[in-house]
């Protein structure tokens, strides 16, 4: 199990000490309970590492998973804070590659704890996949943890998953949270029911602690139907 220092040695080696990191984390612990992480081309990839090293902290495995089983192009957003000519919305940079190690059609999501949905842009083509809104909605049905950040509100509100829940995401995304029959409200993170919601990456450390805990509580549970 890595930890934080080890993660960020990790960041800085580049994309070849990436992939193979991420590969040998997969293989790890091959009995830990599963998180499943649903990505595609243009997933942020700081929405992506950070939950994906994070879990694997306290014991949990994540598992990526994407229309194919192949390399995908993670990338960057941000709204530049000194552009000489400034930017109203997010600029997109390339970012690191991650790999998917099963496609959404072949998952079983009664063999995974929680589910983390990813924003960038990817979430765009994502929700027409009707094998990952059958996996979202899995995770609703047996209420297990679901954390959401940014973009990937637009993949539960697909799903039809938020009707009358009090969510929270990047702000050019509260009309994708409402046409979900949501309600949007603007702060780093929402706790509603089974669901964890942030803004963006930004708020990844309260973000992640509130899907940290509702993970260890609901583990007992998970162990003992394996």
């Amino acid at each position: 199990m890595m930890n934080r220092r080890e993660i960020l040695g990790v960041l800085a080696g580049g994309p070849a000490v990436l992939g193979a990191s991420l590969a040998a984390m997969g293989a790890a612990d091959p009995n830990a309970p599963k998180i499943l992480m649903p990505i595609g081309d243009a997933t942020e990839a700081m929405d992506t590492l950070y939950p994906f090293f994070r879990v694997a902290e306290d014991g949990f495995r994540a598992v990526v998973t994407a229309p194919k089983a192949r390399k995908y192009h993670m990338v960057l957003h941000e709204v530049p804070p000194a552009a000489g000519i400034p930017w109203d919305i997010t600029e997109e940079r390339p970012g690191y590659h991650i790999d998917a190690e099963i496609a959404f059609r072949d998952v079983d999501p009664t063999e995974y704890a929680g589910l983390f949905v990813s924003g960038g842009r990817a979430p765009e083509y994502l929700r027409y996949d009707k094998d990952l809104l059958r996996i979202t909605r899995h995770f609703f049905e047996a209420n297990k943890p679901v954390a959401v950040v940014c973009h990937g509100i637009e993949i539960v509100s697909a799903a039809g998953v938020i009707k009358g829940r009090t969510v929270t995401t990047v702000a050019k995304c509260a009309l994708d949270a409402e046409q979900g029959g949501a309600k949007y409200v603007d702060q780093p993170t929402v706790l509603d029911g089974n669901l964890v919601t942030a803004r963006t990456w930004h708020d990844s450390a309260p973000f992640m602690r509130h899907f940290m805990e509702m993970l260890r509580a609901n583990r007992p549970t998970v162990a003992a139907g394996k």
